[in-house]
């Protein structure tokens, strides 16, 4: 098996002039920040995303963590997933995510569980890692035992942390081994070290590297930015299983998806790399406006139904909007 797949998505005409009607309207707006006055924004944005027809949305605590499950309609017995939200550790809700993480829940077949995990800075670093953590055995606790991840943005390199420590702790016989992970515009490299902090800066309308730094402190404060439970990308990457990842062309944190799946590769591991031109951060939340996200979303679910032993719910769409990508190989 080929330890690294690389995918580079050319852009469809229809979503470059919707991309270029989006870039306009940001440009009008101030830039965005990250904090806890940000957060009723932050949801209204991300509530945005349509439901999924046939999955149930139910409040739930799974391990002491509240979240909402998104259960899709026959729903396959003891398979699930654990979804991270995003929101730079500091915003963001499992609330705000529901209709978004259905999309997902709606493309496998399985019941998925969002997380609300502790945002800074009322509970910065460890807190979001416990959480996590404590979700992740509380399925297991549960009777699931085939738990795949995902998560985007902070929630995406959350994912990554929760990926090695679970597999950790599996080596050690104490929960199941999570089968795999999906990480959509992943957050991996919080001491900001990626070339595409300066190289994409003038490309993304999204994100800044000044924005991305204050919602680190925040987060971190004293810690080691460097620490692997806060930079995935700097961890002992070997012995984990497969992971699908998505980024947009357009944003700073295109590196930080490049080189964890260059790490991972290297480490001996299976990463699927899917870079997507024209496109910004977690686009595929706009699932709506976006022939990209559909099938960018279509690919997770085709993805996650793989790593889980199911075929495939919905077909892929056709894949003829792929390209080598020359920097990737």
């Amino acid at each position: 098996m080929t330890k690294l797949s690389s995918t580079c998505h050319n852009e469809h005409l229809l979503d470059r002039a919707a991309m270029l009607a989006m870039r306009g309207i940001l440009a009008l707006q101030p830039e965005a920040k990250f904090g806890p006055d940000a957060r009723p924004a932050f949801d209204t944005l991300m509530e945005r995303t349509p439901a999924a027809d046939d999955v149930e949305y139910v409040q739930a605590e799974v391990g002491g963590v509240a979240g909402w499950w998104c259960r899709p309609d026959r729903a396959i017995p003891g398979v699930a997933i654990l979804y991270l939200h995003g929101g730079a550790y500091v915003a963001g809700s499992a609330t705000a995510y529901r209709h978004f993480v259905g999309q997902i829940a709606a493309r496998t077949g399985i019941a998925t569980f969002i997380a609300d995990y502790g945002l800074a800075p009322e509970r910065p670093f460890p807190a979001a890692v416990h959480d996590a953590q404590s979700a992740y055995r509380g399925m297991a606790d549960a009777g699931y035992r085939r738990i795949a991840l995902a998560g985007d943005s902070a929630g995406g390199g959350l994912t990554l942390v929760l990926l090695a420590e679970a597999t950790a702790q599996a080596r050690e016989g104490r929960y199941p081994r999570p089968l795999g992970a999906v990480a959509m515009s992943p957050w991996a490299d919080l001491t900001l070290s990626g070339a595409s902090m300066e190289t994409r800066a003038s490309a993304d309308p999204l994100l800044s590297q000044a924005t991305l730094d204050a919602a680190a402190s925040l987060y971190v404060g004293a810690a080691d930015r460097g620490d692997p439970l806060i930079s995935p990308i700097f961890g002992d990457l070997s012995g984990l299983p497969p992971v699908c990842l998505h980024v947009g062309e357009d944003e700073i944190l295109l590196d930080d998806a490049r080189r964890y799946a260059e790490r991972l590769a290297a480490a001996g591991g299976y990463a699927e790399l899917n870079v997507w031109k024209g496109m910004v951060h977690v686009f595929p939340a706009n699932v709506a406006m976006l022939r990209g996200a559909v099938e960018a979303l279509d690919d997770v679910g085709r993805f996650l139904r793989a790593l889980l032993g199911l075929k495939c719910v919905r077909p892929t769409r056709p894949r003829d909007n792929m390209s080598p990508n020359p920097n990737l190989s």
